[in-house]
């Protein structure tokens, strides 16, 4: 396979520099596109391998890092592990935004795979422009934290990810794989396939054949998209990036505007099934919610068609125009179910502007599988604990039943 020349200098790169690339086999721009990144003190080819264990379809790329550093190479200059400079970062992350560019126009799906060092790069580049990636890899490394990227919420809602950690790991501190964990499962809004080892700070096959099932069913999801109008300056093309969490105006709520929930996240499973395992809905709010969403015009109600024993779903004729993304179950026509008493939050699909505004103001958390398997714009809803929350959340799943049958303009599902 071709590589370019190696870099002659060791310096932080510069505009001119041109990235060294190894590709898996020759590149066909035709197809999406997964760039591995290696970790510290290694380089492209130790990378490449994992190639071999990702399903066919996609071109592979790997580029080596721009800094020497003994036998291997650093993506950037750190203030400690995992704590890069942020100038360094930024140099960085635009020497590879140029090459990438140039291989992978708008419109071709682009995928980050990271590892160690490499899981750090991934991520800043993902935080900074999370419009130009379909999803992104994070393995047993952590996010660049202040480093000059921002991390705010719902910043990476709309793109799935894929983080792995060893919990003996004692490379990357561990207050930084638990910073790194707990934003990507929580406020960053993206949908998260979460994967922890009992060892330390290496690939395991575990993790190379999930994450291979990961890569195939994300862009096979993205396949099967029709292409929709790009969105508002700053998002990708359809499919391909995040929606924007604003401008998002709620149909069902005073004035079109979502309050922000009080306290704290509730703790949730983060392997499927995913449910709510703290400051769960008291029963008799879960009663009055079931029945408020049953009385919505054309709701029928049966046992979920894919969620826990004991959910009880929400099903609906589809509107004219409603998109296969505003259901749980097209084939069924669920838009919603709620989950039994012990958990009492809810699923349901939302246009993705929304869900990443539900994200963003504390009253949900993506599903693992949006836009993977499922609805671009799946969350769980958490359970309301009062009766002010309870208006709250029957409006959020009152605007997912408009969706479900028409009464949205669908210009939300452009994104």
């Amino acid at each position: 396979m071709p590589v370019s020349p190696a870099r002659p200098d060791h310096a932080a790169p510069n505009a001119a520099a041109a990235p060294t690339v190894a590709w898996h086999a020759p590149d066909d721009p035709a197809r999406p596109l997964v760039v591995l990144l290696h970790g510290r003190g290694a380089d492209e080819t130790s990378i490449l391998g994992l190639a071999d264990h990702l399903p066919a379809g996609p071109s592979y790329a790997a580029v080596r890092a721009p800094i020497a550093e003994g036998a291997g190479y650093a993506w950037f200059a750190n203030r400690g592990i995992g704590r890069p400079v942020a100038e360094s970062l930024a140099r960085t992350m635009a020497w590879f935004r140029a090459w990438l560019d140039g291989v992978a126009p708008a419109g071709r799906p682009v995928v980050l795979v990271g590892f160690s060092g490499g899981a750090a790069f991934a991520g800043g580049l993902l935080l900074s422009t999370p419009e130009r990636f379909a999803g992104a890899a994070i393995l047993y490394g952590t996010l660049p934290f202040d480093a000059g990227v921002p991390v705010t919420p719902a910043r990476l809602a709309g793109v799935p990810v894929f983080v792995a950690q060893g919990d003996a790991d004692t490379v990357i501190p561990r207050e930084l794989l638990d910073r790194t964990w707990d934003y990507l499962l929580g406020d960053a809004g993206a949908p998260p396939y979460a994967r922890r080892d009992p060892g330390g700070h290496g690939l395991t096959a575990g993790t190379l054949a999930e994450l291979g099932g990961w890569v195939a069913e994300r862009l096979t999801f993205l396949a099967r998209r029709e292409p929709a109008a790009p969105g508002p300056a700053g998002t990708g093309p359809a499919g391909t990036g995040p929606a924007t969490p604003g401008p998002a105006a709620w149909p069902t709520l005073p004035g079109g505007v979502l309050p922000a929930r009080r306290g704290k996240r509730p703790r949730t499973t983060w392997r499927i099934p995913q449910q709510q395992l703290t400051d769960t809905s008291p029963p008799a709010l879960q009663e009055r919610l079931f029945a408020r969403v049953a009385a919505l015009p054309g709701v029928t109600t049966r046992p979920s068609a894919i969620s826990v024993p004991g959910a009880r779903g929400f099903l609906v004729t589809p509107g004219a125009g409603a998109p296969a993304d505003a259901f749980l179950v097209p084939h069924v026509g669920e838009f919603a179910h709620l989950h039994p008493g012990h958990d009492g939050s809810l699923h349901l699909a939302l246009p993705p502007a929304l869900a990443a505004d539900a994200v963003a103001r504390g009253w949900a958390v993506a599903h693992p599988l949006a836009g993977v398997r499922l609805a671009r714009g799946m969350v769980m809803v958490y359970g309301p604990r009062d009766d002010a929350e309870l208006d709250v959340v029957a409006a959020v799943v009152e605007t997912s039943h408009r969706y479900a049958t028409g009464g949205l303009d669908h210009c939300f599902d452009a994104r």
